[in-house]
């Protein structure tokens, strides 16, 4: 028998099949070690054939099995054929999403302790009998281990004497056993409750959901219940014996989420996100596996979650950006959910107080089916939003980053007992250092970005290669000491605050800041429960996070997203807007949110502050027609980086003249198509060139034909690197 084998190696030269003589116990999906050059390398088994275009005497023999069972399901070789040509990927490296990254090359094993017994011959005998009257360490650990049966050793050697545990053992009281212990995250959870009754347009939602036989919008306003929705449509897959998947976007989220759902469904919850640790990450994909757990929860990667039988998956902010995979492998989730509803038959759900306007479309496409939660679930009205003109401030002398009604509404919410939220979506200190007297601008030497100031570790950074420059004090090229800071980030937010409340405790939550592990729990741990007054934070603060006691929302820059250059950029400002302001006055206290920004008089605030998401719609989806974009067509992106100019500039041309011929032949499906610098134009060394064009949506046979060229473009020139993308988050 020959097996068909995917080598564990991610380079476009062995991205394919190699046959190997097949051993006893190799099935489709058993990973397994194959000879491979002069060493053994990993593979997976994709298929058993009787047949082989390779010569008998050229063929080797796979080497080992490396688990006891196939760990590829057939599902998830399927998708891997999916994925592969839908988004244009190396099979290896979709492989590498379905397995927990350490357990390549044997780096995580499963965790064996040994348990320590009382060996029945000496339970029901007086230990007097066995034990000398002077060796109190040995009858104090045999006392211990007699009332609680079993124990681990380890806890045992840490907490009695080490050598009375040893020498009871070597005597025969105490037996040992082996056992797999599973290392599992968030231990601390409340205890199990049997849910809530849900309203009547929660009771509503749930059914749509449950008897829909198209994937569901669930458009529901921040606080109006959504997560209970999905825990009885959860409750209801369980029961009729199904497994289910729940994704957050942020892994901030998922202590919060995880409490919820352990409180509820216990043991039968896995948790899969990149946060937790190597050994915790293995073990919870180990209980997933085996059907040790149901429900797996996590972010994007929890979409692979190894469960048979999948009834239902949710996808909550469905809108938000990090759904979508920016570095290899990219993929976009929503995507392979679809893919794993259909296979399965498994219900989809979509949740969002602001759903993108691709998905809105769809569901009024019929599409999918739609089901609302207009009001939230205590009735209380949605936090008042008040806009601050900052031009204003500025004529009347304020320059600063806070304005008066800002301040003004801080003031009371603390002299009140309250908490606050100030959002600014920047990090750092300061955006950028510039000399006031010849206008240098510190650059990273290995990026075409600016340094990013960081005050606490007094450090110039690049936020996109992470190298470190010394904070400047005179300008290196005209030497002035006139140094000038540019835009705010959370670090000097925090400053400046601390400065105006000195009394108040605030707590910031960025990138910086939650770096180690359970950093996220910590913090938001701390402010919920009132340990801290004034949470800043970035957009990881604006997301499904539930506080009763805040009750004033601080926008400090919301024109920031506004005016990149992007079609997205006005959808993701309400959206960001609509999001942080929904953290305030959940609860029984009411909320306020202060919005300042430069540009009051454009459309996206009206909308904004009124809440109107279907006349926000409206506008966004008239203008996205006229001119074109999605969902009105398909944008595809080729990206060339070398860090030898001219090679990324040769092949640039050689794959644009490619695709033009391409064009040509099919000119009505191509809307736009353009060459040029990718507009960050070096990132880590790397000149970085991008053919962009938009073709009609669902034109499969052109985007196989540009993803050929993309092929020859890296046969052609090996120094080059070169990858696709299907509707990218960010073009920059």
């Amino acid at each position: 028998m020959i097996a068909r084998v995917i080598v564990d190696i991610s380079a476009s030269d062995v991205d394919k099949v190699f046959d190997y003589v097949a051993i006893d116990g190799a099935t489709r999906g058993s990973r397994v070690s194959v000879p491979f050059g002069n060493r053994d390398i990993e593979g997976y088994v994709i298929a058993l054939t009787d047949t082989t275009d390779v010569p008998r005497d050229k063929l080797k023999t796979i080497t080992s099995l490396l688990d006891d069972r196939p760990i590829v399901s057939e599902e998830f070789l399927q998708l891997c054929d999916f994925m592969t040509e839908r988004f244009h990927l190396r099979k290896i490296d979709v492989f590498r999403l379905f397995l927990p990254s350490k357990m390549r090359g044997g780096r995580i094993k499963a965790l064996e302790k040994t348990f320590v017994y009382v060996n029945p011959d000496y339970a029901e005998t007086d230990p007097a009998l066995f034990i000398k009257k002077s060796a109190h360490a040995q009858m104090e650990v045999f006392e211990y281990v007699s009332d609680v049966g079993c124990a681990d050793q380890s806890y045992l050697n840490a907490n009695f004497s080490a050598a009375a545990v040893r020498n009871l053992i070597a005597h025969g009281v105490f037996l040992t056993r082996q056992e797999n212990v599973f290392r599992t995250p968030y231990k601390n959870i409340v205890q199990r409750d049997s849910g809530v009754m849900l309203t009547e347009e929660q009771e509503s939602a749930a059914k749509t959901i449950m008897d829909s036989d198209r994937p569901t919008l669930l458009f529901g306003v921040t606080g109006s219940g959504k997560t209970e929705v999905y825990l009885n449509c959860i409750e209801k897959t369980l029961q009729a014996g199904k497994t289910a998947i729940m994704l957050v976007p942020e892994i901030s989220l998922t202590p919060q989420v995880m409490r919820i759902f352990r409180s509820r469904f216990g043991d039968d919850v896995a948790l899969l996100h990149s946060g937790l640790g190597d050994g915790e990450r293995f073990d919870e994909w180990r209980r997933l596996l085996t059907g040790r757990a149901r429900v797996a929860v996590g972010a994007r990667s929890a979409i692979f979650a190894p469960l048979t039988d999948v009834g239902l998956i949710v996808i909550d902010e469905e809108h938000d950006t990090s759904y979508i995979s920016e570095s290899n492998p990219r993929y976009i989730t929503r995507e392979v959910a679809f893919f794993r509803a259909n296979y399965n038959n498994a219900k989809l759900v979509m949740g969002s107080a602001t759903p993108s306007i691709e998905s809105y479309h769809a569901a009024c496409c019929g599409k999918y089916t739609l089901s609302r939660l207009p009001n939230r679930i205590n009735k209380r009205e949605m936090p008042d939003i008040k806009i601050v003109n900052m031009c204003k401030e500025t004529t009347y002398g304020n320059s600063g980053m806070f304005s008066a009604p800002l301040i003004e509404a801080l003031d009371e919410c603390m002299k009140a007992g309250n908490q606050a939220i100030l959002f600014l979506n920047r990090r750092g200190y300061s955006s950028f250092v510039m000399c006031k007297k010849c206008g240098y601008v510190a650059k990273c030497d290995d990026c075409d970005v600016s340094l990013v100031y960081h005050k606490d570790e007094d450090i110039l950074k690049c936020h996109y290669c992470q190298r470190r420059y010394a904070m400047l004090d005179l300008c290196p090229n005209c030497k002035s000491p006139h140094i000038k800071q540019g835009f705010m980030g959370t670090e000097r937010i925090v400053e400046q605050v601390n400065k105006m409340f000195p009394k108040a405790r605030v707590i910031r939550m960025d990138n910086d800041t939650t770096r180690t592990k359970d950093a996220h729990l910590k913090l938001l741990g701390d402010f919920a429960s009132g340990n801290a007054d004034i949470l800043v934070g970035t957009q990881m603060v604006a997301k499904g996070h539930d506080f009763p006691n805040v009750t004033l929302v601080g926008i400090i820059d919301a024109d920031m997203s506004l005016h990149f250059s992007d079609f997205r950029a006005v959808e993701r400002t309400f959206q960001l807007i609509t999001q942080v302001a929904g953290r305030a006055g959940r609860e029984q206290k009411a909320g306020s949110v202060i919005l300042q920004t430069y540009t009051p008089n454009h459309y996206v605030y009206r909308f904004a502050t009124a809440y109107d998401y279907e006349g926000f719609y409206q506008k966004e989806i008239n203008l996205l027609q006229a001119t074109a974009f999605p969902p009105f067509s398909e944008i595809l992106r080729v990206l060339i980086s070398c860090e030898n100019e001219n090679f990324a500039l040769e092949a640039t041309k050689q794959a644009f003249d490619e695709v033009r011929e391409i064009a040509d032949k099919s000119p009505e499906t191509f809307i736009y198509l353009n060459a040029m610098r990718a507009p960050k134009n070096r990132i880590q060394s790397k000149y970085r060139m991008q053919i962009l064009m938009r073709i009609k949506p669902e034109s499969d046979a052109i985007r196989t034909a540009v993803y050929k060229v993309a092929d020859k473009v890296i046969e052609n020139f090996p120094q080059v690197t070169c990858f696709t993308e299907i509707n990218p988050n960010d073009l920059s």
